[in-house]
């Protein structure tokens, strides 16, 4: 797995690059601003995922989101994975406003599981989509009226635990229950959200991607 690492603090930068470098992930560049990403994104090796902070210079504002949808837009092929300090809901269905996976949003403290973070990390540069615990449960609290409202209780929890990139074992796990039962709920949650008949991965993603989507039509709204 090849990666760039974006991130303005040296000292997090330098972390990230060891820690990554040490589990046997190549590191191609590790930038301090959104120009100097998309530079070695533009100039140099492909990578298979650029980790991305969301505020970055010069104004510290989102500089790292609009950085990771130009990504998205001229390099579709390259995953990207935004890093936050504090939750902002936002950011994930703003990102997640295509119809591809290859995507994530977690908070900064999620690093510091190395394991589960490297196992986010091949996930979303597989082509799948991993969104922080803390994000699905704001957006969870904050339901309305949407297609959403068409999933039962249990089907809401097993499209929260898939927004989160569990797979079926780990949701089974999680609400206790089989994995079995988890792909009855899965094409039940495919059918109430008239996800059609692409292939089972696919129609992962864009469930996910709904879900999302109602979180950024429900925060417009407010």
């Amino acid at each position: 797995m090849r990666i760039i690492i974006a991130e303005d603090s040296v000292l997090l930068r330098s972390g990230m690059v060891k820690l990554l470098e040490d589990a046997g992930v190549e590191v191609l560049a590790a930038v301090g601003d959104a120009d100097e990403l998309l530079a070695a994104v533009d100039t140099g090796p492909a990578p298979d995922l650029c980790l991305i902070d969301i505020r970055m210079p010069p104004g510290y504002a989102e500089e790292g989101l609009q950085a990771a949808i130009e990504i998205r837009r001229r390099k579709p092929g390259v995953a990207v994975l935004l890093l936050s300090q504090h939750v902002v809901s936002r950011y994930a269905a703003e990102l997640l406003g295509g119809d591809a996976g290859g995507v994530g949003y977690l908070l900064k403290d999620r690093v510091a599981d190395i394991d589960d973070f490297l196992v986010t990390l091949r996930r979303v540069a597989d082509g799948g989509a991993a969104i922080d615990p803390e994000v699905v449960a704001q957006l969870l609290s904050r339901r309305e009226d949407s297609a959403i409202e068409r999933l039962s209780r249990r089907e809401g929890e097993v499209l929260s635990a898939m927004a989160e990139g569990l797979n079926n074992a780990g949701i089974a796990a999680n609400l206790f229950i089989t994995e079995r039962a988890v792909e009855k709920h899965i094409r039940a949650i495919f059918t109430k959200l008239d996800l059609g008949q692409d292939d089972h991965d696919h129609r992962r993603v864009r469930a996910v991607l709904e879900f999302l989507r109602g979180g950024d039509r429900r925060n417009a709204a407010s």
